[in-house]
């Protein structure tokens, strides 16, 4: 099962393997197909009876052997008319699929010549369905990787269906830059390529209203002229080191993406506010950060009760977005010290790890994708959880090299890297613990002169 997010190119790799291992090519759309008789086929009792759609694909390819591309697992559904999830075990499973049974050949029938290769957007399918198949991530595209693809085959491509010839139109490396980081941001090429194809049809009809031998140069000086203004700005990383302000990092189905998180306190009755469409398991990590922050708070120079005379709130942007995941714990943890003890953070730095109760943190998935999204946002130095450091051998080397890379363990390490400065610890005789033993003294003192 080839899983990854949307436009890396699953689809065309099952295509490509078919090539390569000389099989001709069977594709089945799951989206969307709710019904068990799709996969098993209709008994022939019913008017308009058909088999299923592996039969009949595997009788419109006549072989016995094809590579059968089953498109979309996660987006099955199921309803009154059965499972088709729970249908596809006996398929996929190659100590059965030898006698498949369809409903409406009667027969059994032997699929276990047949190379079986899946594509899905994520992990949400049925565990049974899972243990059959070998997942394989395909994570989303570097800069340098969409440069390569646009310029060695979606430029040419769109050049062609354009109609248009190489010598009247001419794409620099700085256009096909500037549309990556300014006009897409996403894991795959669709986006990229369709903005291609806009500049090739404005060309087409600037060509036919204003006839001129010159070639048309794409560049990018003049690509606002094509693609209008820029949509997006390249290093969404603060320019500024701001006070209750962290860059985490997220991983969704697009790919990798920068998570502001805000902390900001005031002077109230002791509220802690939580803001911007979080899940359950984010709020319970914000929690832990607040009880880590708590436990150190000596030490840290903030007073004990911090809580009582202060309102706290924690916000992440893009509101209308939903978050969730345990992996923000670290950024949750280092907005709040920022904002109670008045110190900025490194605007360069991106952190990303789910804390504990002890300020331990432990290991986070999506590393590339998270990686991918701080360094396309401009961020120079990323803290990854200490037990991740094994997960860098599948990062690219350009990748790494640009990028300061620290693995942390304990949350000191955290503030100490991400903080400008560190915060100075309370002072043992600054507590009003000794007036009380003064009071029974003086009252001892007191009750000797009047007995005398």
């Amino acid at each position: 099962c080839l899983v990854g997010p949307p436009g890396v190119g699953k689809t065309s790799l099952g295509r490509s393997i078919a090539r390569a291992t000389n099989r001709k090519f069977s594709r089945m759309s799951l989206g969307g197909v709710r019904d068990e008789s799709e996969i098993r086929g209709h008994r022939r009792t019913y008017i308009g009876s058909m088999p299923g759609k592996i039969i009949q694909n595997l009788s419109r390819v006549k072989v016995r052997n094809p590579l059968f591309l089953l498109d979309e697992i996660d987006k099955m559904a199921m309803d009154f008319r059965g499972d088709p999830a729970s249908a596809l075990l006996e398929v996929l499973d190659p100590e059965q699929n030898h006698t498949f049974s369809d409903h409406y050949l009667e027969v059994d029938f032997d699929l276990s010549d047949v190379m079986f290769v899946a594509t899905s957007n994520s992990m949400n399918i049925p565990p049974a369905l899972l243990d059959r198949m070998e997942v394989i991530r395909i994570p989303g595209y570097t800069e340098d990787e969409k440069m390569n693809i646009a310029l060695k085959y979606l430029v040419p491509k769109q050049i062609k269906e354009n109609g248009l010839k190489d010598e009247e139109i001419d794409f620099k490396n700085s256009a096909v830059r500037e549309i990556i980081q300014r006009y897409s941001r996403e894991a795959g090429v669709r986006n990229l390529e369709r903005e291609i194809s806009k500049i090739c049809r404005k060309v087409v009809k600037k060509m036919l209203l204003k006839p001129d031998s010159r070639k048309i140069v794409i560049s990018a000086k003049n690509i606002e002229k094509f693609l209008g203004v820029k949509r997006f700005r390249i290093g969404s990383a603060e320019e500024n080191d701001q006070i209750g302000q962290v860059t985490g990092l997220a991983w969704t189905e697009v790919g990798g993406e920068l998570l502001t998180i805000e902390s900001a306190v005031v002077v109230g009755k002791g509220k802690f506010i939580q803001t911007g469409q979080l899940g359950d398991v984010m709020k319970e990590s914000i929690q832990a950060a607040l009880t880590v922050v708590r436990s150190r708070a000596k030490t840290l120079g903030i007073k004990a009760n911090f809580n009582e005379k202060n309102d706290i709130h924690i916000h992440v942007p893009e509101g209308a977005t939903p978050k969730d995941g345990p992996s923000a714990g670290v950024g949750m943890c280092t907005a709040l010290v920022s904002a109670l003890t008045k110190i900025p953070v490194r605007a360069e730095v991106a952190m990303t790890g789910e804390i504990t109760l002890r300020g331990e943190i432990l290991p986070i998935g999506g590393l590339k994708e998270k990686l991918l999204a701080a360094h396309r946002g401009g961020i120079t130095t990323v803290l990854i959880p200490q037990e991740n450091e094994k997960d860098l051998v599948e990062i690219p080397d350009n990748i790494k090299s640009k990028l300061k890379i620290i693995p942390v363990r304990w949350i000191e390490q955290v503030l100490e890297l991400a903080l400008v400065h560190q915060p100075a610890p309370l002072l043992e005789e600054s507590e009003p613990t000794p007036p009380s033993p003064k009071v029974k003294s003086k009252d001892k003192k007191s009750s000797g002169v009047r007995a005398h």
